[in-house]
């Protein structure tokens, strides 16, 4: 069985990747990740990026851009990506007003039609990357649940970060299951300790700890049920991400030691 491919998001190695964006690239490519996803363009053009993948063999597959950017103008910003050759652009985040149930979420789901119906028109699908609010409960429903439930699955799908799902109180390969046929790539994101007051009991293990996150792992998560679901929900690209370095490591050791974790499993 083919492992599913994996890629990095260059946000894990920002400060490398501002430095030096080429060098950056070749440093992800040698560790052995198979593609990238952007979290801006340090100034280069969409040809400059395009030709630096290229050459360094990576596949641009994604890009976080923030929603004012894209609700400001949609169509400059995925065409720029569509050039560049990404197949997705994520919406990384919210403000807690525009959550359902709050004031600004009408407004906001309106937006997100139109920035998906524009995203099918360059060869894009629009994402949503979650963090653990939007796991508070709305009428007794998960906030993220009506969100997607209030958005057709053509216009906007998910890119769960799974970490984000387990500090947010939900199993992530079964809430990844949940959205079978509607991920077509995740965040693989591995952490220890405490959040929020919540206490993590995964893999037998428990914490009190401080709040922390991990090369994927070397965490609390249980990584090889999270890749079984990713198989069994059909997703297509698995994206590493550590927000932050740890244990004295830089985000580049990180980033090989997750990698090299993965490269070892079969998935």
């Amino acid at each position: 069985m083919n492992r599913l491919p994996i890629a990095l998001q260059l946000y894990s190695v920002r400060d490398e990747v501002e430095a030096d964006f080429d060098g950056a690239l070749a440093a992800v490519k040698a560790m052995g990740y198979d593609g990238v996803e952007f979290a801006g363009l340090c100034g280069h053009t969409a040809a400059e990026v395009k030709a630096m993948c290229e050459k360094h063999g990576l596949a641009p597959i994604a890009v976080h851009v923030s929603y004012g950017e894209l609700a400001a103008d949609a169509d400059g910003v995925l065409a720029t990506y569509a050039q560049i050759g990404c197949r997705y652009v994520a919406i990384p985040a919210i403000d807690r007003a525009m959550l359902p149930g709050q004031p600004d979420f009408p407004a906001f789901a309106a937006d997100v039609r139109r920035i998906g119906a524009a995203a099918k028109q360059h060869g894009i699908q629009l994402l949503y990357h979650n963090h653990d609010f939007e796991f508070e409960p709305v009428d007794g429903q998960l906030a993220l649940d009506v969100f997607f439930r209030e958005i057709p699955a053509d216009l906007l799908a998910t890119e769960l970060d799974t970490c984000w799902v387990n500090v947010g109180g939900q199993d992530p390969a079964a809430y990844l299951r949940k959205y079978a046929g509607r991920a077509p790539a995740i965040h693989l994101q591995d952490f220890t300790g405490r959040r929020n007051d919540k206490t993590f009991a995964l893999r037998g293990k428990q914490t009190d700890d401080a709040f922390d996150y991990r090369p994927v792992g070397q965490g609390l998560q249980d990584v090889p049920a999270i890749l079984a679901a990713a198989r069994d929900a059909g997703v297509e690209w698995i994206i590493v991400e550590q927000d932050d370095p740890c244990l004295g490591r830089t985000a580049m050791e990180c980033a090989k030691c997750s990698i090299g974790y993965l490269k070892n499993l079969s998935f």
